[in-house]
């Protein structure tokens, strides 16, 4: 047993001092930190001289008030004036009394940067508007086209009601919003979920993001573990070292102390980015955010969190046996990448079912890969979370992944004990099934 902790602890102390980890960990915090705080990012680079968030100014000609143009446009001005912190402005300019005029006194607003494009009203349309056209310097300005067909549209609404003889009271009734709770429920009363009591919207959001944190981190454990095991296992027979372990240290205990090996770093390297994500999100400007999205951690189910960790581990323990079973009959490093990709990509295909799914977590490719254990580590954890799938499932799901794992565990070892003291080409799979012959695991 202490030559299988003297395995773990010089693998550990030399992957963590390598400058390639540190390396590695440090860009992707930096790059976790930037993503995390993106939107905040793109608004401070449209901060203005007043501390806010700069406006995109719209500018119009005003001429009589009896000019539908005019009426119209102040209208918007008023409409968007009405708006606090809108993102929105519309500006009257006086008339200078003939069209080229007019358009020349807007191009030289726009010039000075005293407004982004300007509108120019024609004649009456089937909308009930006048015939507008939105002119500026930038093309294709889809977001403020969109915010002042919408503010018309407002406008017009308005205008109809009134028209219609309506009292305040029944505008404010027509315009009032109308919500509608969701509530997620086991109808068969069979889940592991809180049966009766049912998830609330921010219940639900609050597992999305649970779920979806716990498959991209198992995802990362997979990728950047299982690579390091087969490099590592490649490396040392490549260099010959194989040879000199193999006298001292059982294969079984080289294999499995390996794995545990890269479970500690990739552990390591995951609370490093869990810390620098939690970190990010207690900023003041993240905290505002999440708020706004009404998502409390205070409503975690403690379930669903000791599932995640189930699953996270046990996909874990899988797929890192099989890469270490695969870097073990490879001898030299340039092979590595061609014999890890079905692996890979088995991994992958998880990960992606689950991802693209989480929209439709109840759909009948979910329901039946969630069975299948190189996909269940992704897949039945996004059900638990996102819906209330029977015990039964869940159990047999977990009892299937976990004789998955024996399987692979016996295969991987007689493999391991198998391929690591065969050089040159790859090895065929008769040959294996030959050599395996001779040891018993």
């Amino acid at each position: 047993m202490n030559s299988f902790w003297t395995i773990v602890g010089f693998t550990v102390r030399n992957k963590i001092k390598a400058k390639s980890f540190k390396i590695t960990t440090l860009i992707i915090a930096i790059v976790l930190s930037i993503g995390i705080n993106l939107p905040y990012i793109f608004t401070q680079f449209n901060i203005g001289g007043s501390g806010g968030a700069e406006q995109t100014a719209v500018g119009y000609i005003q001429m009589s008030d009896a000019d539908l143009g005019t009426t119209t446009g102040k209208k918007l001005e008023q409409h968007f004036a009405a708006i606090e912190d809108g993102s929105l402005v519309v500006r009257g300019y006086e008339s200078k009394g003939s069209a080229e005029s007019d358009e020349q006194q807007l191009r030289a607003a726009i010039a000075s940067g005293e407004i982004e494009g300007y509108l120019l009203f024609g004649e009456l349309d089937d909308s009930g508007f006048p015939k507008m056209t939105y002119k500026s310097e930038a093309m294709l300005e889809f977001q403020v086209q969109s915010n002042i067909e919408s503010a018309l549209k407002n406008i017009r609404q308005q205008d109809i009601l009134k028209d219609a003889g309506l009292t305040e009271e029944q505008v404010t009734l027509l315009n009032a919003p109308i919500s509608i709770e969701t509530i997620q429920i086991s109808a068969s009363g069979g889940g592991l979920g809180t049966v009766g009591e049912g998830k609330t919207a921010g219940q639900q959001g609050i597992n999305m993001w649970i779920v979806y944190g716990m498959i991209i981190l198992l995802f990362m454990a997979v990728m950047i573990s299982g690579n390091m095991i087969a490099s590592e296992i490649t490396a040392e027979k490549s260099s010959r070292v194989m040879e000199i372990l193999i006298t001292s240290v059982a294969p079984l205990k080289q294999m499995f102390g390996k794995i545990f090996s890269m479970f500690l770093v990739v552990i390591i390297q995951l609370a490093v980015y869990v810390a620098v994500f939690i970190a990010n999100l207690s900023l003041p400007h993240n905290q505002e955010i999440m708020k706004q999205l009404n998502l409390n951690f205070d409503t975690v189910d403690p379930m669903l969190l000791g599932y995640s960790l189930l699953f996270f581990l046990t996909g874990f323990f899988l797929f890192a046996t099989m890469f270490a079973a695969v870097g073990s009959i490879v001898s030299r490093t340039e092979d590595l990448g061609q014999a890890v990709m079905p692996i890979t990509l088995i991994s992958l295909a998880g990960f992606y079912i689950a991802i693209f799914s989480i929209s439709s977590p109840d759909s009948m490719m979910v329901n039946v890969t969630s069975y299948i254990p190189f996909f269940s580590p992704f897949v039945m954890l996004l059900r638990l979370g996102l819906t209330d799938p029977p015990a039964w499932q869940v159990l047999t799901s977990i009892g299937i992944l976990l004789v998955t794992i024996y399987i692979s565990v016996w295969i991987s070892a007689k493999i391991y004990r198998t391929g690591v003291l065969m050089y040159g080409k790859r090895p065929s799979w008769k040959e294996i099934r030959k050599a395996m012959k001779a040891y018993k695991v």
